[in-house]
């Protein structure tokens, strides 16, 4: 009598996908946003107005008004160097505004499309945090911001012959804080949309527009009315512009303005990030979704 013959062993079960550790499903939730917020800039010709028109039009406004100034001071018996000095503060005023300009209005529209597309309910249904979201629009908008700077830099180099790059290593600590600024201005105005709906969308184009003139972006703040004068002061944004200035004139890396204007924008991104936090927690809380639903 023969045993029974050993049954074959089954073969292996296909192995499925490796699961991702929880820093790379972070990395992978906030490059999907980022890739979201391309394919919408993409799929949406119109909106490169904002990415590139824009800027392109007030660089070619700010020149042309700059180097009219110096030509007509200068037939005028005006000192050559000091009307020069007029088309390079518009000019390097111009091109540093966009950098807070481009991130703020970037962030903040990268938001606004969650709600345009009634897309809020469903992100609030995902595993993904805020953070994360918020890293991901950044990520986008730093991208848009390098674009559209970039374009302006041209412009500015082609049709001026205003080199941004002249204005030495300080232009990289410059730039961050804008950069920075930009982005505490766009989170507190995400903020006030969730908190008070659509009605606050405006913010998104006119909160810059009360900071700009405050700000000293092509003139020293002495200039303001006295009045208006320590507010303008307290400004992070001031500081940072009083920095291109001065780098623009030739002189060295200005330490004192820097270090005033990283402090003022700690200052704003805290008070920004709390604000947002608070905000968000009441949108939740009282079910604010259903306007965007």
């Amino acid at each position: 009598m023969t045993s029974a013959s050993t049954p074959a062993p089954a073969p292996p079960a296909p192995a499925g996908p490796a699961l991702r550790s929880p820093a790379q499903a972070s990395v992978h939730r906030m490059l999907a946003i980022a890739r979201r917020q391309w394919l919408v800039l993409r799929r949406s010709p119109h909106r490169f107005f904002d990415v590139l028109v824009w800027p392109l039009v007030d660089t070619l406004l700010y020149g042309s008004i700059g180097l009219f100034a110096a030509q007509a001071a200068e037939k005028a018996g005006g000192a050559p160097d000091a009307t020069a000095a007029f088309t390079v503060y518009l000019l390097g005023g111009t091109v540093l505004w966009h950098l807070v300009h481009q991130t703020q209005i970037s962030l903040a529209t990268g938001f606004l499309e969650e709600t345009w597309s009634r897309n809020i309910l469903g992100l609030l249904a995902t595993p993904m945090r805020d953070w994360e979201y918020l890293a991901g629009v950044g990520l986008f908008a730093l991208v848009r911001t390098a674009a559209s700077t970039l374009a302006v830099a041209v412009l500015a180099y082609a049709a001026y012959a205003f080199d941004v790059t002249a204005l030495g290593i300080g232009l990289i600590p410059v730039a961050a804080l804008l950069l920075v600024c930009g982005w505490s201005v766009a989170l507190l105005v995400v903020g006030l949309v969730l908190r008070y709906g659509s009605g606050a969308e405006a913010l998104v184009w006119g909160a810059l527009s009360v900071v700009m003139p405050l700000s000293g972006v092509f003139y020293p703040v002495s200039t303001l009315p006295a009045v208006l004068r320590p507010v303008a002061e307290l400004l992070p944004t001031t500081h940072a512009f009083a920095a291109g200035r001065e780098l623009a004139a030739g002189h060295a890396i200005p330490w004192g303005q820097l270090g005033a204007a990283t402090a003022g924008t700690l200052v704003l991104l805290a008070v920004s990030l709390f604000a947002l936090s608070r905000m968000l927690r009441v949108f939740r809380r009282r079910g604010l979704v259903t306007r965007y639903s």
